[in-house]
């Protein structure tokens, strides 16, 4: 794939043209209409939802050509399968220390002392399809979520979005590409690289309009729920935002410490991403330009494409963080004690139903509930205490699992030794800009 990278020594484009300047701008303004106006505020959604379904739409796509040429372009078929298996023990790792760190800090600081919720004068009305949903996903078990993985037609997996199954597809048919070869195997190895030069180059025409996605949901966050709706459970709130950012600067700051890497340079790198991300509470909504950023920051695009839409589903730190830490403290808050074998159970637990997380539609609070049934010592009907902050809580949700997931990728590709840190540590120092709107 071709790159686009502009010397630093071109003179600088005005403020306003930068992606993250409008997209700040676009959040300050959503505020401002959200406190003044809610009612009109609450129409603006249309734009965030208009916004989020055009990153939809060009999602599957732009994964499958990226992991086919990845695949296909690698020439070392085992090379693929060692970048993989290095992931997912990766991703384990991390998933693992997320859910300690969010347990840890739970008990620390417990959020939930003091509340003294009586579990008879909560609503179970409120859960409404969530706990249903969870039902089902604790039910179909482990099993039934591997063969979901599995598309029933490769069209199907493209026509619902459906990432992880159509990273399935992709892997497959790219790893039949290589093995084909010769010049039928060429032909369509360049054809899938010529489609994706044009997917990115949509994908740029789409990121112009973040702002105004960015306008439409923060205005409809602020207009619905009112800037003091944070007042409500403050303490879990603000005990997960601190968690996240000591999961970040800490554990992640650590282990791109080790790969060369400035963890604070790096999230400077990613900021228009991250402020779509925040404002959005979807990581989605950046998928494609966090690839393409990767991919000029110096990492193969045969790791981007296997790690990046992998990660999604299997590497959900902050997600991570938030069922350990929702659920000590929902415990807490109706008094409810947790012996030894119980916080093993929940570790246990949330260690396989965080894996079904994404693409479900109110996800956080369905694989919650399906943690909760699991493990029965807890009363499952304390979830409507975090039903009405998800939406904050999701922000930094979102924000640290597109965070872990870009780390992910740039260490994979450091032991991998598909990272060229000569080029990384000249974009992150500023000696080459990237701009992917671009495509």
């Amino acid at each position: 794939m071709s790159t686009i990278v502009a010397e630093a020594s071109v003179a600088r484009k005005p403020l306003y043209t930068s992606l993250f300047v409008q997209v700040l701008v676009a959040l300050l303004l959503g505020i401002i209409i959200g406190m003044a106006a809610p009612d009109f505020a609450i129409g603006l959604k249309i734009f965030s939802d208009a916004f989020l379904k055009l990153i939809s739409m060009i999602v599957a796509p732009i994964v499958f050509c990226v992991v086919v040429h990845g695949i296909a372009g690698a020439g070392d078929l085992k090379k693929v399968g060692r970048v993989g298996v290095k992931a997912l023990v990766y991703f384990e790792v991390m998933t693992t220390v997320a859910l300690v760190v969010g347990l840890i800090l739970a008990y620390l600081f417990g959020p939930g002392h003091g509340m003294n919720i009586d579990t008879s004068t909560l609503d179970p009305k409120a859960l409404g399809n969530y706990a249903s949903n969870a039902q089902k996903l604790k039910g179909e078990g482990v099993g039934s979520f591997l063969l979901n993985i599995i598309p029933t037609t490769s069209f199907d997996a493209l026509s619902r979005n459906d990432v992880l199954q159509v990273l399935f597809f992709a892997i497959i048919f790219g790893v039949s590409l290589a093995l084909a070869g010769g010049e039928k195997g060429e032909k369509i190895s360049s054809l899938i690289d010529a489609v994706s030069t044009v997917l990115f180059r949509a994908m740029g025409l789409i990121v112009r309009i973040a702002p105004i996605g960015v306008l439409g949901a923060v205005a409809y966050t602020v207009g619905k729920y009112g800037v003091g709706s944070l007042k409500q459970l403050l303490s879990l709130v603000a005990l997960f935002y601190v968690s996240v950012a000591i999961f970040v600067l800490g554990v992640l700051g650590g282990v791109m410490a080790l790969a060369g890497i400035n963890i604070l340079k790096f999230l400077g790198y990613l900021r228009e991403e991250l402020t779509i991300v925040v404002a959005t509470a979807s990581s989605d909504a950046v998928l494609p330009q966090i690839m393409r950023k990767l991919e000029r920051l110096g990492v193969k695009d045969s790791v981007v494409g296997l790690v990046i839409p992998t990660g999604y589903s299997f590497n959900l730190d902050a997600f991570s963080i938030y069922l350990t830490l929702a659920v000590v403290f929902i415990a807490q808050a109706t008094n409810t004690p947790l012996s030894f074998g119980d916080l093993l159970l929940v570790l246990g637990v949330s260690l396989i139903t965080s894996k079904g997380a994404h693409g479900v539609p109110g996800s956080a609070i369905v694989i919650l509930a399906a943690t909760l049934n699991a493990v029965p010592s807890i009363p499952a009907i304390g979830l409507v205490l975090v039903l009405s902050v998800d939406w904050f809580i999701g922000m930094a949700r979102a924000v640290g699992n597109l965070i872990g997931n870009c780390v992910a990728t740039v260490v994979v590709a450091a032991w991998e030794g598909d990272l060229d840190r000569d080029k990384a540590r000249r974009v992150l120092e500023g000696a080459e800009a990237v701009d992917v709107t671009a495509g």
